[in-house]
């Protein structure tokens, strides 16, 4: 079978649906709809079924404003077994949707374990798709510990996303660190994303190796874009952190598809903040950031 640049297939669906947005699917129990929080307390199976209801839901919700989906694994392996079988579940039931999925597992360790991250979710399994076509990972493990996450970009035709400069109150801690030559540490982090993402550029000049960077730090935004001319950005911070469409604008410059402008709590629990049912108020909040996010991109 043919194996297509996760880039390129990015760049196909932002064309097609005019959208450079990706929900995030950060699946609560104190937050799920009333309909399926009493459901919730009745085990770890009955809220991994409400979980999957409530993600299938939200995907048919917003699938017409999105290019993707962003499911955080984590609210998934919390509930066990039943947790991570749904988030199975979820993930199919997107690609079979024709929505990309791209995974928030934040996944990095030494080679032989990073080998088995990879199989896990960014792998054909036994025939069957891979879980994902794109994760998140870190790299601060260094080159052997990304290699098999740039394996896969290069045999399956996989994506991932590098955390470089994060949107929490903490990055600064470490992110911001001053190397010996005054750059921060995350502009180092950067330029490797940048070296390991080269071999990897498809036919839309975009790289399958991409950079997470925080929506909420408009400069570094900018200072991103500036060190990774063909690496697409994953923008999270959008909506409940505080950033806007405005603030990411300049992750764009390097085409309409270099950056997935990325909301989760915002849209998939909107309808706290409304009358409508839960599935409108997540469209109707997916359709306005598209939008919005579509006109600030200047494409």
């Amino acid at each position: 079978m043919e194996v297509v640049n996760f880039a390129d297939r990015l760049a196909e669906a932002v064309a097609r649906k005019e959208s450079q947005l990706a929900v995030g699917l950060d699946p609560r129990l104190d937050l799920l709809p009333m309909e399926l929080r009493g459901e919730a307390v009745l085990g770890r199976a009955a809220a991994a079924s409400a979980v999957a209801r409530f993600c299938r839901g939200i995907v048919d919700a917003v699938g017409p404003y999105v290019v993707a989906v962003k499911p955080q694994s984590a609210f998934f392996e919390a509930l066990g077994a039943d947790g991570f079988r749904a988030l199975e579940e979820v993930c199919e039931y997107a690609r079979s949707t024709g929505l990309l999925v791209v995974l928030d597992a934040k996944r990095g360790d030494i080679g032989s374990t990073s080998r088995a991250y990879s199989a896990a979710f960014v792998e054909p399994r036994d025939g069957d798709p891979p879980l994902a076509d794109a994760m998140t990972a870190s790299p601060f493990l260094g080159h052997d510990s990304v290699e098999p996450f740039l394996a896969a970009c290069r045999r399956h035709g996989a994506g991932v996303f590098f955390l470089v400069r994060t949107s929490n109150a903490g990055a600064a801690d470490i992110q911001d660190l001053a190397l010996s030559d005054g750059r921060p540490l995350w502009h180092h982090v950067a330029e490797l994303v940048r070296e390991w993402g080269e071999p990897f550029v498809g036919e839309h000049e975009l790289s399958s190796v991409g950079a997470v960077v925080g929506a909420t730090h408009p400069r570094a935004v900018s200072e991103a874009r500036r060190l990774l001319p063909q690496s697409p950005i994953l923008l999270p911070g959008v909506g409940a952190q505080g950033a806007t469409p405005a603030d990411v604008a300049r992750a764009f410059t390097a085409g309409a598809a270099s950056a997935l402008v990325t909301a989760s709590r915002s849209v998939i629990y909107a309808y706290r903040d409304t009358e409508a049912d839960w599935r409108s108020a997540a469209a109707a909040e997916a359709e306005r950031l598209s939008t919005q996010v579509w006109a600030a991109a200047g494409w």
